[in-house]
């Protein structure tokens, strides 16, 4: 309860406090590339069950279809579920500046306020990744996924495989505590910040 009131109450005061900013970002979303302003995706939430979020699209369109050509070629530095590659080919360059300072996330900040999402839980893995998981991977799925975790505060930059990335979504589950999830937000916000996501 004391998580869930934490969610409401920061992410809806952000989504006000934001939401000048957001107009802005849609704008030169709008402006700069033709298609919608928001990017709708699908992904697994507690459960396993599918919840649909939304953020400013940082992509071309049709960027999704593109995914399954650029995982034949062998182009993704992930390993196994998550796709992720250095000079993406399909970011917009507007897309590419939301990224870097994750302004691309504010959107889901809604997602949290209704209870699909939570601020701070296992990255959100995306319906069409569900074939790439392994069972043991399902036990992230009994909390809300979030839009941030430990693993993006803590290696994000270094770690590819997945199974890393779920072994420290099931740790932070297991240890969860009020103060480690705002930690967590701090070193998100410090991360954030500094430009360094990518």
């Amino acid at each position: 309860m004391i998580k869930r009131g934490m969610d409401v109450a920061i992410a809806g005061a952000l989504l006000t406090f934001l939401s000048p900013l957001m107009l802005l970002i849609a704008l030169a979303v709008k402006l700069t590339d033709w298609g919608p302003v928001f990017f709708a995706w699908d992904i697994l939430g507690v459960g396993g069950k599918s919840i649909r979020s939304y953020k400013f699209r940082t992509m071309v369109v049709r960027a999704e279809a593109m995914e399954a050509d650029l995982r034949d070629q062998g182009r993704n530095e992930m390993r196994s579920v998550y796709f992720k590659i250095k000079n993406d080919p399909r970011v917009t360059p507007v897309g590419r500046l939301l990224r870097r300072f994750s302004l691309d996330e504010f959107p889901s900040l809604w997602s949290v306020v209704i209870g699909d999402m939570s601020l701070v839980g296992p990255r959100p893995a995306r319906l069409v990744e569900a074939p790439y998981l392994k069972p043991w991977h399902y036990e992230r799925f009994v909390v809300r996924p979030g839009l941030t975790s430990s693993w993006v505060v803590e290696g994000k930059g270094n770690v590819r495989d997945f199974d890393g990335i779920a072994a420290s979504d099931l740790e932070y589950i297991r240890s969860w505590s009020i103060w480690r999830d705002l930690r967590i937000l701090l070193a998100t916000v410090l991360y954030v910040a500094s430009g360094a996501n990518h």
